[in-house]
């Protein structure tokens, strides 16, 4: 399978999530415990994991599976920091507003690069380095509103805690794409057993924080494994099965592609979401998001064209046409 095949479907997937979890919603509100949706995609995904690993296992030779502990022990550390990052979340929002915190998130695509640098030690060139920034870029403008609206003037008068916690928000979550690529690549073992192991922890991890809720809200609505399913109708299924696909798409990316393609997908796909909007929200569109899709356009063909196809390559001289160069040079200096 094309890494450029998944990467478009992420994409897809992507963009879709933001719009059924919308369509999910029953006069404005849900009618689920939405801390249920990631718990059940973790599920979801292990099942699948499961499966595949087990077909995997039917065939000769057997996939590799390294059960060390000091291996092992490595997979929660993606599960812990995306737990900090969500709280570096909240902890932002009580600083900023939801306009501000959008804008400040592509920040993490930058520093998606930086630790992709320092951490995997993979070089970019300066094309490269140019196409991510362009990307940043593109993605802020469309997300940014005419500058005659209060939405505008809030975007430079949060008190500088938000910031701060903007740039950790940012940091945190390239941090645990990059060490989660770090994990896949680390060796040969079957990705279908290095994602039974993530998402092991990670449905530990989720059921920890829904137990967590049950214990603040005093078991008010009884506990979470009575009510997991209050509420749910088709379409809040569709969100589950497509949050737990977009993570099975993301992990083969870590595996055979890197964290740069799937920044760029789901850029993508958050453009795509307000194209779509424009159709089924009557979402109103504006200059800024047409710039910001053609800045990602030029991002896009920057970073992944080959070279001879960004610039203009000079022609190779012969050898005798230089001689006939030097003799005309010649001839004109005599003269």
């Amino acid at each position: 399978m094309q890494w450029y095949f998944v990467a478009a479907l992420l994409t897809v997937l992507t963009s879709s999530q933001g719009i059924l979890t919308t369509l999910s919603q029953s006069n404005g509100k849900y009618e689920y415990d939405y801390a249920t949706i990631p718990f059940l995609a973790e599920v979801f995904k292990l099942a699948v994991s499961s499966l595949l690993l087990w077909k995997e296992c039917q065939k000769s030779p057997l996939p590799k599976m390294t059960t060390e502990w000091k291996t092992v022990a490595l997979y929660p550390i993606p599960s812990i920091i995306y737990l900090i990052h969500n709280n570096v979340q909240f902890a932002t929002l009580t600083f900023v507003d939801t306009s501000t915190y959008q804008i400040m998130g592509n920040l993490k695509i930058v520093t998606t690069g930086i630790l992709f640098r320092l951490f995997l030690g993979r070089r970019l060139s300066n094309l490269q380095w140019m196409a991510i920034v362009l990307l940043a870029v593109g993605t802020t403008t469309s997300q940014v509103r005419g500058c005659g609206e209060a939405s505008c003037d809030s975007l430079f008068s949060a008190p500088i805690q938000g910031y701060m916690l903007g740039v950790l928000s940012a940091c945190l979550s390239a941090l645990a794409g990059i060490y989660t690529e770090f994990l896949m690549k680390k060796n040969n073992d079957s990705l279908y057993w290095q994602n039974i192991q993530l998402y092991t922890f990670g449905t530990i991890f989720n059921m920890a924080r829904l137990l967590m809720d049950d214990f603040r809200g005093g078991f008010e609505h009884g506990p979470w494994w009575q009510r997991i399913f209050n509420g749910y109708s088709v379409t809040t299924w569709l969100v589950v099965l497509n949050l737990g696909s977009t993570g099975l798409l993301v992990s083969w990316l870590m595996k055979h592609a890197d964290n740069i393609v799937k920044v760029y997908s789901t850029s993508m796909a958050m453009l795509l979401t307000m194209i779509l909007s424009i159709f089924l929200f009557n979402f109103k569109p504006t200059l800024q998001l047409f710039l910001g899709i053609i800045i990602c356009m030029m991002s896009l063909h920057m970073y992944f064209a080959p070279p001879s196809m960004l610039l203009d390559m000079p022609l190779t001289v012969k050898p005798d046409e230089e001689k006939l160069i030097e003799v005309a040079v010649d001839r004109r200096t005599r003269s």
